[in-house]
């Protein structure tokens, strides 16, 4: 009688460990996976724009051309970017025809903090939520034209290339792609 019945809780507990085993191989193997969004597919903002509702204390007129940083200081990602930060921070400063911005989350002293722990020293640096401004990560690097409307966007740590790519679109005012 007993052993019948630990057969029965054999039978039953192999029953059960093969249904849970059929469910994970039809999940791993027969379902496609959503790939998790990576930095760029989580970006929201585009060329085209319009900044002035999104950062109201920035005169975008007077700046004339802008580069916004959107940036955290949680971000390694960010943190691993100052060395071209600073480079383009000095860029923009040479031409005297761009204006730095930085847009951190964090309160602007804290934010401040960070960026004179890194040697940045940006022209103006402000607060908002990456999200309130379009921004789905961060770093998120946007050329604005004097009517505060977005011209390009870069997102994530920057390859040499992407380094490149700003400092054309910094020096020579043209749009790069």
């Amino acid at each position: 009688m007993l052993s019948k019945r630990l057969e029965a809780i054999a039978n039953g507990a192999t029953i059960v460990v093969s249904v849970l085993l059929s469910i994970i191989l039809v999940k791993v193997f027969l379902l496609p996976a959503k790939p998790a969004p990576g930095p760029a597919a989580r970006a929201q903002i585009q060329k085209g724009k319009d900044m002035k509702p999104l950062l109201k204390d920035v005169n975008w007129s007077q700046n004339g051309r802008t580069i916004v940083l959107a940036l955290s200081t949680q971000c390694h990602f960010c943190t691993a970017s100052a060395p071209f930060l600073r480079k383009l921070v000095q860029e923009a400063k040479s031409t005297k025809a761009v204006k730095t911005v930085a847009v951190l989350p964090q309160p602007i002293a804290e934010a401040q903090k960070y960026l004179d722990g890194e040697d940045v020293h940006v022209d103006e640096v402000t607060q908002a939520e990456m999200s309130s401004i379009g921004v789905g990560g961060t770093p998120t690097w946007l050329m604005v034209d004097k009517a505060g409307i977005v011209t390009d966007v870069w997102v994530g740590k920057l390859d040499s290339t992407g380094e490149e790519q700003v400092l054309h679109a910094l020096n020579d005012g043209h749009k790069v792609n």
